[in-house]
């Protein structure tokens, strides 16, 4: 027989079984994590674990849940068991016909209603203890948190020790003051919403605007304590052993403690650094968005983008700044907007993305108006927070009332007198055509090929103007309107008044026939003497050179407008680069240079010219030293007196004390930028100007350290020649000859 039943009532059991494990890793688990976000003490945080794991067990009992007791909630629940569920773990040859009939009905009623059986675990009265105890525990954090020492370490770790040197070398008549506890806090902006932390190493990195508090703690008591920072000394509050000092973070730099004992013996720490980290802008980006974009007026002018924000600390504010200009030249006008974005800005979150959808029509914007737009940000930094706005983004409505339609010839040109594709142009155009060809129709190849070609002629018709070539009948037909009145019916009065000062009015002279004046006429003798203005070919508008350039060009623009008429822009392509170049060197050629103006001198004396006598002549000579400020003046002195020391073995006096200040402020400039490299050196100087006491390889080791923090020179080549004499000659034979 089956044994449904007793599996669907062990399956319960473990389920019950499950949530009381559960129920009691969350009493244990959270309130520790919280003390330990709280203190950053990983030592109490286990031991509340541990404490509260132990009452969850003995509260919750997981491991003494029996199956009687299973049994028994059971048969309490579930009406129609029938106080029977114990039967399904009975044997089945122990029980009874009527046994076996009520074990097989009560495990079919079992499987079926033990999934939907909820166990009798008050979730409800947990909750209420769980938030007792998180609220127990976030007191407890506090507490620890006012008082440091109740979960610090009172030893010191050996790598984050201070070094104390005593600066008298006599030794002290008594046992010198040992810092037992060193501590320094450093508080972060309010804005920042970072906890404050607290450290032994004196090694400080923080935000700018932090706050830091050093607290040393001596095993004795002592006189006075100083921190001595960047050539300033500040005296340390005291509280019986406890010297405490806090200050706002504003620069990097390096600082060290100096203390007196009882006895008036001094001593004086190692440097330590401090570096200030800047709060950087946020990054503002605009996504998906060209640069540029214009529409036509019916269009439907919806500019659609996202943004996105990113800063380290927290967005405070962000909105769009849009500028919309109307006119061109002096009459135009510029009206600003801030535009809101449409979804809120979270204040404080370190990434924002925005999406945002402006309409041109809802600013008011007509056709011929430009928009230009970027977004603005700042965080949340105090008193003054930081500001960034993204690249600015264009938007244009293209105005169509500055185009002017003309029909003509019978067919739609856009005529534009004072307007003429350049030959530049005509080549990009060109090169787009056969660019866009496998994506054109053979009709619309050849119908822009053809609208090419009439460009082509009509600048090439232009530049004939400069020739005196007159106006060809294709361009000069379609620049006249067949609906305009021609020059005799210009005036319908004509025939009805009577002008006296019209041409020929009285018939005064005899009007002669087109054949009579074609028969009558002569040779002029004076022809081949005199320059014809209205031969195209003697025009004086250009030099000779330059009438056979542009000719050659015109020439050219033949070939290029006849392969563009053949629908062969490929081979038209090469003669258009022809023409521009012929173009180009026109305009060059043909600028106007306007002579300078400058000294006219006088006129020389031809009695004197050549005969190479100065007497008169008086040479003007100018001499000035520039004085140049010698960069790190004081190490380099440095360097020379370490080397009189080792040289004459005697030890530093107090007048060297004042350089070797001098040396190690600046020093300490490039130790700011690079800690790594000139911390050691910079210890170094810092200790033998304190007790003006060092050996001979301490002087050597500084001096090196002195110059690997010189600036390489730049070499200063000169051309005066070295003199070489003869016996140097002979020397460097001799060094020749030896090798």
């Amino acid at each position: 027989m089956s044994n449904t039943g007793k599996h669907s009532v062990l399956k319960f059991k473990q389920r019950w079984q499950s949530q009381l494990w559960l129920l009691v890793l969350l009493l244990a688990l959270l309130p520790a994590m919280l003390l330990f976000i709280l203190t950053k003490g990983i030592v109490i945080s286990l031991l509340l674990f541990v404490v509260l794991a132990t009452v969850g067990f003995l509260l919750y009992k997981p491991l003494a849940l029996g199956i009687s007791k299973v049994i028994a909630y059971i048969d309490a629940r579930i009406q129609h068991s029938e106080y029977s569920a114990g039967l399904v773990f009975q044997p089945t040859e122990e029980l009874s016909s009527l046994g076996q009939i009520q074990r097989y009905r009560t495990e079919q009623k079992l499987a079926n209603e033990l999934k939907a059986l909820k166990t009798p675990i008050d979730f409800k009265h947990f909750g209420f203890l769980l938030f007792g105890v998180l609220v127990g525990t976030l007191i407890l954090g506090v507490l620890l948190n006012t008082n440091d020492s109740l979960f610090d370490e009172e030893a010191i770790q050996p790598e984050n020790e201070m070094v104390i040197r005593a600066v008298d070398s006599a030794e002290a008549k008594i046992i010198p003051p040992k810092i037992i506890q060193q501590s320094v806090t450093v508080r972060y902006p309010g804005y920042t919403g970072i906890a404050a932390r607290t450290s032994e190493k004196m090694d400080i990195k923080a935000l700018e605007g932090s706050q830091i508090t050093w607290i040393l703690t001596f095993d004795q008591p002592v006189d006075s304590v100083f921190m001595e920072s960047q050539s300033a000394q500040y005296e340390m509050k005291t509280n019986a052993k406890t010297y405490q000092r806090t200050q706002q973070l504003t620069t990097s730099g390096f600082y060290s403690f100096r203390f007196v004992d009882t006895l008036g013996n001094a001593y004086v720490s190692d440097l330590h650094s401090i570096e200030t980290l800047v709060d950087a802008p946020p990054q503002v980006d605009i996504l998906n968005l060209d640069q540029f974009t214009s529409f036509e007026p019916g269009d439907e002018k919806n500019i659609a983008f996202d943004t996105q924000i990113i800063d380290d600390y927290g967005i405070s504010a962000a909105y769009i700044v849009a500028t919309v200009s109307r006119g061109s030249g002096e009459s135009v006008k510029f009206r600003e907007e801030q535009i809101a974005f449409n979804s809120a800005i979270t204040k404080g979150s370190k990434q924002q993305s925005l999406s945002q959808q402006l309409n041109l029509d809802q600013l008011k914007m007509e056709p011929g108006d430009e928009l230009y737009f970027y977004v603005h940000a700042q965080d949340l930094k105090t008193p003054k927070p930081n500001v960034a706005r993204s690249e600015t983004y264009f938007a244009v409505i293209k105005d169509t009332t500055e185009y002017e339609y003309v029909e003509a010839g019978g067919m739609g040109v856009d005529l534009l007198p004072d307007y003429f594709r350049s030959q530049r142009q005509l080549i990009i155009d060109t090169k787009k055509l056969l660019k866009d060809k496998p994506n054109l129709s053979t009709k619309e190849f050849n119908s822009t090929s053809n609208e090419l070609a009439f460009d082509q002629k009509s600048l090439r018709l232009k530049y004939g103007e400069f020739m005196g070539d007159e106006a060809e009948g294709g361009l000069a037909a379609q620049t006249e309107d067949p609906g305009m009145l021609s020059d005799d019916d210009a005036d319908p009065l004509a025939e009805y008044s009577h002008r006296h000062d019209s041409s020929n009015e009285h018939n005064l002279v005899e009007v002669e026939h087109e054949h009579e004046g074609e028969e009558a006429e002569e040779e002029d003798p004076l022809e081949k003497y005199v320059h014809n203005h209205s031969d195209p070919e003697e025009s004086t508008l250009f030099a000779k050179s330059l009438k056979q350039k542009l000719r050659e060009a015109l020439n050219i623009m033949w070939d290029a407008e006849l392969h563009l008429r053949m629908f062969e822009p490929e081979k038209s392509l090469p003669y258009q680069n022809e023409a521009l170049k012929l173009i180009q060197e026109i305009k060059n050629s043909s600028r106007i240079y306007v002579h300078r103006i400058g000294f006219d001198p006088p006129p020389i004396k031809e009695d004197k010219r050549l005969t190479g006598e100065l007497k008169e002549v008086s040479s003007t000579t100018k001499q000035e030293d520039m004085e140049q400020a010698a960069r790190f003046d004081a190490i380099q002195k440095t360097i020379s007196r370490i080397e009189e020391l080792i040289a004459f073995q005697v030890k530093p006096n107090s007048e060297d004390q004042q350089l070797f200040e001098d040396a190690g402020n600046e020093l300490a400039a490039l130790a700011i930028e690079q800690p790594g490299n000139y911390l050691e050196t910079l210890q170094q100087l810092n200790w033998i100007s304190q007790t003006l006491d060092a050996d001979v390889e301490a002087l050597k080791e500084l001096q090196n350290g002195l110059l690997k923090a010189l600036p390489v020179e730049e070499a200063k080549p000169n051309t005066q020649n070295a003199k070489f004499s003869k016996l140097d000659a002979v020397l460097v034979k001799n060094l020749d000859a030896d090798e």
